[in-house]
């Protein structure tokens, strides 16, 4: 799922873009990693990480190409420094060398980014298991060695790879924020790339979104066989144990 480029270097993206380029164990450690420190510094942490990891490898100017194009101006070159700066820190922590940093501003996006990436995980794999509340029928893609969650093509993965009930393909994209006219562009490229590697028929395609833009529903209703969804989330609060009733004061 891609998200709209934003200040902040995007982990998402640059999990996907890693393993893209052959380094899928690497980034994996990093989205793994257990932080040893009580800092609230833990995306940008990894940011460091991966931005270590990408210049060692010569891959960091064209992921800023690609995917962080705020990367490029000299504000950008500002943060790329303190993602490496707080690696450093912690680093230096774990050798016991210092203490935590405290709080420099700019970490309120990484933890509104981290709730976002797992609510988006949540809803893709509630959808997963559900696929007939987006259209009855739908089954998810299996093909035995890959199935159809963040089904992987040349250059990105999509969320969800179904069949309907006459057996043909539906490309499903999520969008935890508005849907923009950004996920319609990478809908239609997910589209033609199954219609040439596994379809024998034109596929369809949704894009499920919280809210959907005035844009991006007049940029649909001129393309065939892309469908607009638009999801609720609610919560609520399921009560397991009662406690025990307080014994009465005594005057």
């Amino acid at each position: 799922m891609t998200e709209e480029q934003t200040q902040a270097l995007s982990l998402r993206e640059a999990y996907v873009f890693g393993a893209d380029h052959g380094l899928e164990a690497e980034v994996e450690a990093i989205r793994k990693m257990r932080i040893q420190w009580n800092a609230s510094y833990t995306s940008s942490l990894r940011r460091g990480y991966i931005v270590e990891l990408f210049e060692k490898h010569n891959l960091l100017e064209r992921f800023k190409q690609e995917h962080w194009a705020f990367g490029a101006t000299p504000a950008g070159e500002t943060r790329r420094r303190r993602y490496l700066r707080i690696k450093a820190q912690y680093e230096e922590f774990l050798a016991g060398g210092a203490p935590p940093p405290s709080p420099e501003g700019g970490e309120a996006e990484d933890v509104d980014e981290a709730v976002e990436f797992a609510l988006e995980a949540h809803l893709r794999d509630f959808l997963a298991r559900n696929l007939d509340r987006i259209e009855p029928g739908l089954r998810l893609y299996d093909s035995g060695d890959l199935k159809g969650i963040e089904f992987p093509v040349d250059g990105g993965r999509i969320d969800l790879l179904a069949l309907d009930k006459s057996g043909r393909h539906v490309v499903i994209e999520l969008k935890l924020s508005q849907g923009r006219n950004k996920a319609l562009g990478q809908l239609l490229y997910y589209m033609g790339w199954v219609d040439k590697n596994l379809g024998n028929a034109p596929c369809r395609g949704y894009i499920i979104a919280s809210d959907i833009s005035d844009e991006l529903a007049v940029a649909v209703s001129r393309v065939p066989g892309v469908s607009l969804a638009r999801y609720r989330m609610s919560f609520a609060i399921e009560r397991l144990q009662e406690g025990a009733t307080p014994p009465h004061a005594h005057n």
